[in-house]
């Protein structure tokens, strides 16, 4: 019997205990995520869950939480360029790095501290 990877269901990103409010705001108002309920059965854990593009992004609360300033996701967005300037205009620092054959990308610190990438295909 085989087996094949078909996609990622969902990818986690951590933060603080009563991190949910901050989470809305980035994640919900400036990022326009749309957000999903929470399974009943989780919802004391506290963190919310969004909607991207077919995938969901969970901001799980995490015990001694440190932010992940190496690993992260990165977002593949249509129209990079009115994300950048809507993220600048909600005083979000964009960070620079060199780019990569046929994309173009850009990064941003989460309220927590978490690196997010933004990248569309040229």
């Amino acid at each position: 019997m085989s087996y094949s990877f078909t996609g990622i269901e969902h990818v986690q990103i951590a933060a603080p205990k009563g991190c949910e409010d901050q989470a809305r705001e980035f994640y919900g108002s400036v990022l326009g995520m749309k957000e999903l309920p929470k399974p009943a059965n989780l919802v004391s854990r506290g963190g919310c869950w969004f909607i991207v593009g077919q995938q969901e992004l969970h901001i799980g609360v995490q015990e001694n939480f440190t932010p992940a300033t190496k690993a992260h996701p990165g977002f593949l967005v249509q129209n990079l360029q009115q994300l950048r300037e809507k993220l600048t205009q909600s005083g979000i620092t964009i960070k620079e790095e060199p780019s990569i054959d046929g994309r173009t990308r850009f990064f941003v610190t989460d309220p927590f501290g978490n690196r997010i990438e933004f990248l569309e295909f040229n």
